[in-house]
């Protein structure tokens, strides 16, 4: 009896360790797969970066920042004589940095504000339209959001392109993104803060400037350079808002150019190629710059 249990004891422990053999094969299998499928993932990441990096390079230099993109025969010209193209894109990065500008002085107050209005109001019902409303946007392609833009603006406001419809278009792209960042962050406040305030006697308006913005003030800014992120790089609303502009504008009814939009135009003549791959170049590295910035506040945030 007792040489049948320990042998049935031995089976067991054997049988055991082969289901824990097994198992660890099975774990190594499936951790290898993940690794070279993340690999191959990141590597045309990687692939996409280094072709933006080698051909573009050296096309950065101090004109690309302070001169406006040049002509097709100085391109052709200097193209011919193994040059450097001459010029830049100020007119770009001075008209990017205008339409975000205004977009965010458009879509920021309101797109916080809303947020606030969800989380204080979040279980009535016109609470939840506007949230299936703002869904709803965040999904609509942007050259629907430009084709929206130029019937309401170009054509019965401006009467042509100018800033401030590629402003409206870039806004309303941008509002989904604020909006529910900055609910989600008023959620991550205890109730027991907004309480005390209110218990102080503090007005309503007060708590929230004084109490509830304050204290979500990195998760908002972390939506907000979000949002930035996401229109930075938007080209097919500006075609049909702003159009362009070879020289600087500063005028907000006039037409203006953009990073997306001369990268577009540059790809249109074959003697730009150059500043396409220096222009994108510039872009990602913005981009980059905002994202990494973004998750700065939120670490700093959560620690």
């Amino acid at each position: 009896m007792e040489l049948a249990n320990n042998f049935t004891a031995n089976n067991r422990t054997l049988l055991m360790q082969d289901h824990s053999v097994r198992r660890k094969v099975k774990d190594r299998v499936f951790l290898g797969a993940v690794i070279f499928f993340a690999l191959i993932t990141i590597s045309f990441v990687f692939l996409i970066i280094g072709s933006c990096v080698l051909k573009g390079y050296h096309q950065i230099n101090w004109a690309f920042f302070t001169q406006s993109a040049p002509d097709t025969f100085t391109a052709m010209m200097a193209k011919s004589s193994g040059q450097v193209i001459p010029g830049g894109i100020v007119n770009g990065i001075t008209g990017s940095l205008y339409l975000v500008g205004l977009a965010s002085l458009i879509a920021i107050p309101f797109g916080v504000l809303i947020g606030i209005y969800l989380y204080e109001n979040s279980k009535k019902r016109y609470a939840g339209v506007i949230r299936d409303i703002t869904d709803v946007l965040q999904g609509v392609p942007s050259i629907v959001v430009g084709l929206i833009v130029y019937l309401w603006v170009v054509v019965n406001v401006t009467h042509g392109y100018s800033v401030l419809a590629g402003s409206v278009a870039l806004s309303l792209m941008m509002l989904p993104l604020i909006i529910r960042s900055t609910e989600e962050s008023m959620k991550m406040i205890p109730d027991t803060l907004k309480e005390a305030a209110i218990a102080l006697g503090t007005p309503y308006y007060k708590v929230i400037f004084r109490v509830l913005i304050p204290t979500s003030f990195s998760g908002l800014m972390t939506g907000i350079l979000l949002a930035v992120s996401r229109i930075l790089g938007e080209t097919a609303p500006l075609m049909l808002t702003t159009l362009g502009n070879p020289a600087i504008n500063w005028n907000v009814v006039k037409p203006v150019s953009a990073v997306p939009l001369l990268v577009w135009q540059f790809y249109n003549d074959p003697n730009m190629v150059d500043l396409i791959w220096s222009s994108t170049l510039f872009l990602m590295g913005f981009v980059l710059i905002l994202n990494l910035l973004a998750k700065w506040i939120a670490a700093r945030r959560n620690a």
